[in-house]
C-alpha cells in the first residue's frame, strides 16, 4: 500500500457521484434473460437462490415428519408400511442435517456475509456458485429418491454392517452415500469461502476484535466443517468401496470393524450440532443489541465461548457410543466432556441475557422468536447433560427420549432462530418488513406446537417407547402421548405454514425506509438489493457499531467518500485486507456471470449419480469432463494479469491490482483447502491405527502372500513425491529471481517425478500380491496407496497447469501465484505421501 497526492474526484459533485453509480450498476448489474440471470456469481444472486433452496428443503422434510407422525398418531396403525416409514425418517433426518441446516447457514452467510463486511462480494463468488450447484444437484438426487420407492431406508446415520452388505440395503444406501458425499464437497467450499472473506474482505480499519460477532460465529463453525466434515468425507470412501468393491472395511468377518464408521460419523455428527447451532447465536448476536439499543456486553467473553464451543465440541463424540461397551476411563472423559461445554454454551446465554437487562428492549416479532428458540434450546441442553451421563444414557439410548433431546436442540438451534433471522433480515433482502401479526400468531403456535409434540416424547421414551419403528403395541401405554405428539406436530406445521402465507403476501406490502430496525451494523448500509454492488463505497472502521458510533458514516458512504466509489476499469473489484488488523493490502478483481460453476458442478454430479449406479465408464467420462471445465474455469477466472499495476482505491490510498503468496486470497483458499484435505487424510489414518488396536496381530500372520508391501516400493515413491516436491519449490524460488527457463525445466521435471512416485505407490501392493477382498489389512494398505497416487496425480496437473500458463506467458516472475499456491498443495502431498508409505512400510512391522 502507498499513499498518492490527492487525485481522487471531486466527490461533491453530484455529476461525478451519478457517473461512478452508473459505472458500478454496469459492472454489478445481473445479465438479463431468465437462463443468463442464472449464471450470475454476485452473493446477491447466489444467496437468494441458495436461501431458497434450503428452505424448499426444510418444508419437504417436515412433510416427511407430518406422515410419519399420522402412522405413529395410535397403535398398530397401517398408514404406511415399514419399508415405507424407514425410508420417511431416513429421508427426514438426512434432509434436515444435511439439506437443510448445514447448507441454510451458508446459503444466508452468502447473502449477508458481505454487507456485515461492507465488502462488495466474497472473494471467489464463482466457488459460492459452484457450491450451490452442487447441493441443489445432490440434494434433488438424494431427496427425489423416495418418489421412485428407491429411498435409503438405514437411518441418516447409516450403520453398517446393515447399510454396507447388499442383501439388506438396496440402491438406496447407493443414493444416500454418493448423493450426500457430493453435497459435503459443496460444504467445504462454502467453508473455504466464507473463511477466506471473513479473513481478507474486511474493511480498512476493521480489527479482529472490531468484527461483527456474526463474522466470528460464521469463522469459527467454517473452521469447524473443515474438521468435521472430511472424516465423514473418509468414512463415505471405506463405506462405498464396501459396497462397491468388496473391501471388508466394516466385515467382522474378514478383520473389519462396523465400530471405525461410529467413530468417522460421529467425529462428524457431534460437532454438526454446533455447526448448526452455533450460526443461530450469530443471529441472535445481532438481534438483541438492535433491540436493546445498545452495544453487547461482553463482546471477549462470547468470542472465546464460541471458539471454545467449537474446539469441545470435537471431544464429545463417543456419547454417542456409550452403548457399545467401552473402558471405563473413556466412559468417564468423554461424559465430563459432554457435561463441560455446556460452560461456554451458557456464557453465550448469559451474555445475551445480560445486554437484555441493561438495555431498552423493544420486544418485537424477532425478539419473541429468539427469545423463544433459546428456551426451547436450554430445555434441550438440560437433557443433553442427563445423557451424557453414561449410566442415564444406558437406559434412554434408542429411545424416544433421545428423539426429543434431539428435536429440542434442532429447533431451538435452527429452525426458530431461522424465522427470527427471517423477519429481522426480510426489510434489507426485500424492503418490505413481514407482518408482525401474522408473525406472532405463527409463533405461538409454533412454540406450542414443539413443545406439545416433543415434550411427551421424554415421557414415552423413558416408559420404553423405542425409536425408529413404524408401529407400537397398545399394551406399552405410550398411545396418548404419541397422539398429543401428533397434533402438536401438525399444529407446529400450521405455524410454519404461516409463516409461508406471510412471506408470499409479503410483495403487496409498502416499501419500508432504510435501516427500519435502527441497527447499528454494517449490512443495514445496503438498502433492499437495489443495486447489486452492496455498498457505495467500501468504509473505513473504527467502531462495532459504526452507524450508532460513527458521525456522518451513512452519508459519507452513500457519497462515495471512502474507497472502490467507482469502477472505471469496467471491472467487479473488492479490498483485500490484512488477516489482523484490517489493513488494505490489494484491489482484487473477480468474475462476473458465467456458466463454469453450473457446468462444473453437473459434469462433477454426474461422478458421483453414475457411480451410484455403477456405470462406471461414464462415471470416468463425466470426471474427466468435470476437469476439463475445472482446469477451463481456473485458465480464465483466476490471476490474470492486469493492465497496469495499481490503482487509486481512495482516501489517497494506492493499492496494487494483483498479489500472489500470503498476501492474496487464493494462497489462503488453497491453504484451508488442504487443511481440510489433511483431516480426510487423517481420518483414513486413523482407520489404519484403529484396526491395528482391534487385533492382536496386524498384519495376520497366517495369511499367504498378505504380508505387506515391503519398505522397497514405498521408499522409492516417497523418494520420487519428495523429488517433485522439492522442485516445485526451486521452480518457485528461480521463476522469482527471474530464471524462467530453469524454473519451467524444474516444473516439468517436477510432474514427472511426481507421476512416478504415484505410480510406484501403487506397485508395493501389487507386486506384493495384496488382495482387497480377502482381509481388511490389504484393503486399508490400498486406499491409503490409492489416495497418495490419486493427489499425485492431480499434483501433477497443477505442476502442467502452471507450467502451461508460463509458457503462454501468463505466469511471470512477478504474477506468479499459480506456482505459489501449486507449492502449498505439494507441501501437503509431501506429508501425507511421507506419514503414507512410512506406516505401510515399516509400521507394524518391517514386512
Amino acid at each position: 500500500m502507498s499513499v498518492a497526492a490527492n487525485t481522487q474526484p471531486d466527490q461533491n459533485d453530484p455529476a461525478v457521484r451519478a457517473a461512478q453509480e452508473e459505472r458500478l450498476r454496469a459492472v454489478w448489474s445481473p445479465p438479463r434473460g431468465l437462463f443468463l440471470r442464472w449464471t450470475d456469481t454476485n452473493n446477491n444472486a447466489v444467496g437468494i437462490w441458495y436461501t431458497l433452496t434450503a428452505f424448499g428443503m426444510l418444508l419437504f422434510a417436515g412433510v416427511l415428519a407430518l406422515i410419519m407422525r399420522a402412522q405413529l398418531a395410535v397403535p398398530e396403525n397401517d398408514l404406511v408400511s415399514a419399508s415405507t416409514f424407514n425410508q420417511l425418517f431416513t429421508l427426514h433426518g438426512s434432509m434436515m442435517m444435511f439439506l437443510f441446516a448445514v447448507p441454510m447457514f451458508e446459503a444466508v452467510s452468502v447473502l449477508i456475509l458481505p454487507q456485515l463486511l461492507g465488502a462488495r462480494d466474497l472473494p471467489f463468488p464463482r466457488l459460492s456458485a459452484f457450491g450451490y450447484w452442487s447441493f441443489l444437484i445432490g440434494g434433488v438426487f438424494v431427496a427425489g429418491s423416495i418418489f421412485f420407492d428407491a429411498a435409503p431406508d438405514g437411518g441418516w446415520f447409516m450403520y453398517p454392517p446393515l447399510s454396507t452388505e447388499p442383501s439388506t440395503a438396496g440402491i438406496g444406501a447407493d443414493i444416500w452415500m454418493l448423493g450426500l458425499s457430493f453435497i459435503e464437497v459443496s460444504s467445504i467450499a462454502a467453508a473455504v469461502e466464507l473463511i477466506v472473506g471473513v479473513l481478507k474482505c474486511r474493511p480498512p480499519g476493521m480489527r479482529l476484535n472490531l468484527m461483527p460477532l456474526y463474522a466470528w460465529y460464521i469463522l469459527v463453525v467454517a473452521v469447524m466443517i473443515l474438521f468435521a466434515f472430511p472424516p465423514l468425507i473418509a468414512g463415505d470412501i471405506l463405506f462405498e468401496m464396501e459396497r462397491l468393491l468388496d473391501w471388508p472395511f466394516f466385515d467382522a468377518k474378514r478383520g473389519g470393524d462396523p465400530l471405525l464408521w461410529q467413530h468417522l460419523f460421529w467425529i462428524f455428527g457431534h460437532p454438526e450440532v454446533y455447526i448448526i447451532f452455533l450460526p443461530s447465536i450469530a443471529i441472535f448476536a445481532m438481534v438483541i443489541p438492535t433491540f436493546a439499543q445498545r452495544h453487547l456486553l461482553g463482546y471477549p467473553w462470547i468470542v472465546l465461548a464460541a471458539v471454545g464451543t467449537g474446539f469441545l465440541s470435537f471431544g464429545l463424540w463417543v456419547h454417542h457410543m456409550f452403548a457399545t461397551g467401552m473402558p471405563n476411563i473413556s466412559l468417564g472423559f468423554f461424559s465430563a466432556a459432554s457435561e463441560a461445554v455446556a460452560i461456554p454454551t451458557a456464557v453465550q446465554i448469559f451474555v445475551f441475557i445480560a445486554t437484555i437487562w441493561a438495555g431498552r428492549v423493544v420486544w418485537s416479532t424477532p425478539m419473541l422468536y429468539g427469545a423463544g428458540s433459546l428456551a426451547i434450546f436450554v430445555i434441550g441442553g438440560l437433557t443433553g447433560v442427563m445423557v451424557a451421563a453414561a449410566p442415564f444414557d444406558w437406559q434412554a439410548h434408542d429411545t424416544y427420549f433421545v428423539v426429543a433431546h434431539l428435536h429440542y436442540v434442532l429447533i431451538g438451534g435452527s429452525v426458530l432462530p431461522l424465522f427470527a433471522g427471517l423477519y429481522y433480515y426480510w426489510p434489507l433482502v426485500t424492503a418490505k418488513k413481514l407482518s408482525d401479526r401474522l408473525g406472532r400468531i405463527a409463533f405461538w403456535m409454533m412454540f406450542v406446537g414443539f413443545n406439545l409434540g416433543f415434550f411427551p416424547m421424554h415421557i414415552s421414551g423413558l416408559m420404553g417407547m423405542p425409536r425408529r419403528v413404524y408401529t407400537y403395541s397398545e399394551a406399552l401405554g405410550v398411545g396418548t402421548l404419541n397422539l398429543l405428539s401428533t397434533l402438536g406436530a401438525f399444529l407446529f406445521a400450521a405455524g410454519v405454514a404461516v409463516v409461508v402465507v406471510d412471506l408470499c403476501l409479503s410483495p403487496r406490502r409498502p416499501r419500508v425506509p432504510r435501516n427500519p430496525w435502527n441497527a447499528g451494523t454494517l449490512e443495514w448500509l445496503e438498502f433492499s438489493q437495489q443495486e447489486n454492488w452492496g455498498v457505495r463505497s467500501v468504509p473505513l472502521i473504527e467502531s462495532r457499531y459504526p452507524l450508532w458510533d460513527q458521525p456522518g458514516f451513512l452519508r459519507q458512504v452513500d457519497e462515495g467518500r471512502y474507497f472502490l466509489p467507482d469502477a472505471e476499469e469496467g471491472y467487479r473489484e473488492l479490498m483485500i485486507t490484512s488477516v489482523l488488523d484490517g489493513r488494505p493490502l490489494q484491489v482484487a478483481r473477480i468474475g462476473g456471470p458465467t456458466p463454469i460453476p453450473m457446468l462444473a458442478a453437473i459434469a462433477l454430479g454426474g461422478v458421483f449419480i453414475l457411480t451410484t449406479y455403477h456405470l462406471y465408464w461414464s462415471a470416468l467420462a463425466s470426471g474427466l469432463a468435470a476437469l476439463a471445465v475445472i482446469l477451463w474455469w481456473l485458465w480464465t477466472g483466476t490471476s490474470l494479469i492486469p493492465e497496469k499495476p495499481e490503482k487509486h482505491a481512495g482516501l489517497g490510498v494506492v493499492l496494487p491490482l494483483y498479489a500472489s503468496g500470503p498476501a492474496s486470497s487464493g494462497w489462503w483458499a488453497m491453504f484451508i483447502t488442504m487443511i481440510g484435505d489433511a483431516t480426510a487424510f487423517a481420518g483414513l489414518i486413523f482407520g489404519y491405527f484403529f484396526f491395528w488396536t482391534v487385533h492382536a496381530d496386524f498384519p495376520p500372520e497366517p495369511l499367504p502372500g498378505q504380508a505387506g508391501p515391503g519398505a522397497y516400493w514405498p521408499m522409492v515413491a516417497l523418494a520420487l513425491i519428495l523429488a517433485g516436491w522439492v522442485l516445485t519449490i526451486a521452480a518457485r524460488e528461480t521463476n522469482a529471481r527471474g530464471r524462467v527457463g530453469l524454473a519451467r525445466a524444474a516444473l516439468a521435471v517436477a510432474a514427472a517425478a511426481t507421476g512416478t512416485g504415484g505410480l510406484a505407490g501403487l506397485a508395493g501392493p501389487w507386486r506384493a500380491g495384496l488382495d482387497p477382498a480377502l482381509h481388511v489389512y490389504p484393503a486399508i494398505v490400498w486406499v491409503l496407496v490409492i489416495w497418495t497416487a490419486v493427489h499425485a496425480a492431480f499434483g501433477v496437473v497443477m505442476q502442467l497447469f502452471a507450467l502451461a500458463r508460463s509458457l503462454v506467458g501468463r505466469m511471470t516472475p512477478v504474477y506468479d501465484g499459480d506456482v505459489r499456491n501449486i507449492t502449498v498443495y505439494g507441501h501437503f502431498l509431501a506429508l501425507s505421501a511421507l506419514i503414507t508409505f512410512l506406516v505401510i512400510g515399516f509400521f507394524p512391522r518391517l514386512a
